[in-house]
Parts: C-alpha cells; sequence; structure tokens
C-alpha cells in the first residue's frame, strides 16, 4: 500500500463511501490524529484521511473516503470521540484547470425526516441556480455534495480560492447564497429543511491510498 501526503481527489471513483465527524478542537487536535493516522495500520477499505480545521479554529473535521462497504465506523468513533455521518458522492463541479484551495466551506443541511429523492432534488436544484449564473464569483473552485446514507442531509465539499472569496461571494450575492440568480429563491425556500449553514476550514493533514 502506498501512502501519498495529498489533498484528497474527492471525485475518485474507487471511494463508495464517505465518513464524515466534527469534533471540538478543544478535545481533539490535528496532531494527535495524524500520529494515528501516519504510524498505526490503516483499516480495511480506508482510502484517504483529511483532517481540516475551521477558521475560527473551534472545530476538527475528518473527511475519510473508503472503498463501498468497508466503511469502519468503529475506528472513526475510537479516533475522534464522534459519531461519523455516512455519506455517499452524488454530484460534482469544479473549473477546468483548478488553482490549489485555500479554503473548504462544509456546507451542511438536514432535512425533517428520510427521503432520498428530497435530498437528490435539493442538490439538482443548487446546480440549476449555479447554471443560471451569468458571471459565477471567481473565487469559487468546486462543489461536491453528497446525500447522507440514512436519507437526512446533504453535505457540500467546496473549494475556494480563500476565506475571503467566499465572504465576498455572499456579500455580493445580498441573499446568504454564493449565487444571485433567481434559482438561488428556491434553494433558500426548500421546503422540508430543518436546518443548515456552512463553516469555512483550512486543510491541514491528508493522507491518500494511491489507486
Amino acid at each position: 500500500m502506498t501512502v501519498t501526503g495529498l489533498s484528497p481527489d474527492i471525485t475518485r471513483p474507487d471511494a463508495g463511501t464517505v465518513l464524515v465527524t466534527e469534533s471540538s478542537a478543544h478535545h481533539l487536535t490535528v496532531e494527535e490524529i495524524s500520529a494515528v493516522v501516519e504510524h498505526a495500520p490503516w483499516p480495511e477499505g480506508l482510502i484517504s484521511f483529511s483532517t481540516l480545521v475551521s477558521t475560527d479554529g473551534e472545530t476538527v473535521l475528518t473527511y475519510t473516503q473508503w472503498a463501498n462497504g468497508e466503511a469502519s465506523r468503529e475506528f472513526m468513533a475510537g479516533l475522534t470521540g464522534t459519531e461519523p455521518v455516512e455519506y455517499r458522492l452524488y454530484r460534482s463541479s469544479g473549473r477546468e484547470d483548478p488553482p490549489v484551495p485555500g479554503c473548504v466551506v462544509v456546507v451542511s443541511v438536514e432535512f425533517d425526516g428520510p427521503d432520498n429523492q428530497r435530498q437528490q432534488h435539493w442538490i439538482d436544484t443548487v446546480f440549476d441556480a449555479m447554471a443560471g449564473e451569468t458571471q459565477p464569483h471567481p473565487g469559487g473552485i468546486s462543489g461536491h455534495f453528497h446525500l447522507s446514507t440514512d436519507g437526512t442531509r446533504v453535505l457540500n465539499y467546496a473549494e475556494w480560492t480563500d476565506e475571503q472569496a467566499h465572504r465576498d461571494a455572499l456579500d455580493t450575492s445580498g441573499q446568504a447564497t454564493v449565487g444571485s440568480s433567481p434559482g438561488w429563491r428556491r434553494v433558500v425556500d426548500f421546503p422540508g429543511v430543518k436546518s443548515g449553514g456552512f463553516r469555512r476550514y483550512q486543510l491541514r493533514h491528508s493522507l491518500s491510498v494511491s489507486p
């Protein structure tokens, strides 16, 4: 097994499952996680392990990719002290010849009950809104939309040039979205959304098994 220190390839085809945890940075440090991931044997099926720290320093997020059917929730819960949420990648978009991301914005949406078709419809509505943009903000690099396997959540792993670019996009839209096309109103008013928000992160540590 060859492990390389690279940013995760979110769209790699051999990743069937994604496990994500969010923990308080006051209880868990990147250094503690990195020591285990770098030196301990990896569980069967683990393809990549990435650790991110929120720009306010309050939260540690782990984003891990696994071969389909081999994700170890026990490994992640034991390492981070937090029960992971299981996702699968649904749709992605990105720029050609993208620059190196300087910020990762993780957008989370929770619905009022499980419904796989509703999850997909919300993401498709976002893509329709993005397609309606005549001048997309130049700071946006990519968006990778995931469905939780329990049918209740959506997660977008969005790469930006830097934190300020994301702030500018929100300010420009005037409606707490990264664009201003009419389609974003359908996203904001989407029925059945229980809660939603985002947090900005810096990628601190990432290891991936070579395909």
